[in-house]
């Protein structure tokens, strides 16, 4: 299928490793110039040049939750490639817990990191999707949103907020060209799943395969998808809704 997006420019989050590279790979497949961004410099390096090199790839060392990174990374995507179409707003984790045991300050860094930074990339972003009347916004959060997770409280109160957040969003775009959806990981093959403890990874998903999930979300056919968390989990979901 023709994804019909060869020419755009996407900003692509936390996308030195994981489900954001996958993301960043399978945009770039279909002929998308990508900035990403990534707390360690070997790595981001390591991404571009996976990426295709600096012809068509941006790498920037920046932490995406620090309330100022997401107006720098917008503004870092529009200087170099002149436009902004496609936001993947990602960010890691925050590590388990149980509901009773987080303390407030624990909070507080998982809605920092999986809920506000993405609103804030939204709104740097909005401006410039809408001024050429098309943009897709893809927010990687994880199937939790549908299920919440046994001992991933921080995880689960920050990605719901923000899956709230996203649905009203939806519906203050809706019929400007413009999409927000969720992409909502399972069990995936990454470094974050080894870390939790997450079994064998044979029987997990590709993150590649998850990417161009992603890539499908962000584009041309995908037009009359908005408001969506769509769930990548393998069937691990087991409620109707």
């Amino acid at each position: 299928m023709d994804l019909g997006i060869a020419g755009r420019a996407a900003l692509v989050t936390a996308a030195s490793k994981g489900l954001g590279r996958a993301s960043a790979m399978a945009l770039r497949a279909d002929g998308v110039d990508v900035v990403i961004c990534g707390r360690g410099r070997d790595a981001v390096d390591a991404a571009v040049a996976e990426l295709g090199g600096p012809d068509h790839a941006l790498g920037l060392v920046q932490d995406v939750t620090e309330p100022d990174a997401p107006a720098r990374l917008v503004e870092a995507t529009v200087a170099r490639f002149g436009r902004l179409d496609i936001l993947v707003a990602n960010a890691g984790g925050p590590p388990p817990g149980r509901a009773f045991e987080v303390t407030d300050e624990q909070i507080a860094t998982a809605l920092n990191a999986n809920l506000t930074t993405s609103v804030r990339l939204v709104r740097e972003a909005l401006p410039h999707l809408q001024a050429q009347g098309w943009g897709r916004v893809c927010l990687i959060t994880s199937y939790s949103v549908k299920q919440p997770l046994p001992g991933l409280a921080l995880s689960n109160l920050a990605r719901t907020g923000l899956w709230a957040w996203a649905k009203t969003a939806a519906q203050d775009v809706a019929g400007t060209g413009i999409t927000i959806n969720l992409a909502c990981p399972g069990a995936h093959a990454t470094d974050r799943m080894k870390q939790l403890g997450g079994g064998d990874v044979s029987s997990m998903g590709d993150p590649g395969d998850f990417g161009r999930v992603v890539a499908f979300l962000c584009s041309e056919p995908a037009g009359y998808v908005n408001g969506v968390a769509l769930q990548v989990d393998g069937g691990a979901v087991l409620g109707l809704l």
